[in-house]
């Protein structure tokens, strides 16, 4: 199983961009799909996810600025990122919750590193 994250990038304060991730491989379901970031010396916190069925949870720093949907038949989760602050620099990182095979327990997979810079 492998998570494919795209869409970082460089973007003055108040400007947008939108982030996707897809799994790809073999497995059996997705429980859930999100984003994490980690900015310098801080932890890694999680910023939205969503659920198979359409459930979302977001972060309160970025509640109405960010929203994040899924394409199931795509095994897709998109992030769009609106009204960007310089605090939301940080690397970003692509989250599944996969069960690779029925009857195991669903486990954490991560995608590469996106990192998105917020110029002030």
């Amino acid at each position: 199983v492998q998570l494919q994250a795209s869409g970082g990038g460089l973007v003055q304060a108040g400007g947008s961009l939108r982030l996707s991730c897809a799994a790809s491989g073999t497995f059996a379901s997705i429980n859930n799909m999100g984003w994490y970031r980690q900015a310098p010396s801080k932890e890694r916190e999680m910023v939205a996810s969503i659920t198979r069925g359409g459930s979302t949870n977001y972060a309160d720093s970025v509640m109405g600025r960010f929203i994040i949907s899924g394409d199931n038949a795509k095994n897709t989760v998109y992030l769009q990122m609106k009204r960007l602050e310089p605090e939301d620099t940080a690397v970003y990182y692509c989250h599944a919750n996969i069960r690779v095979r029925w009857g195991r327990d669903p486990s954490d997979r991560w995608g590469q590193e996106t990192l998105v810079t917020v110029s002030s």
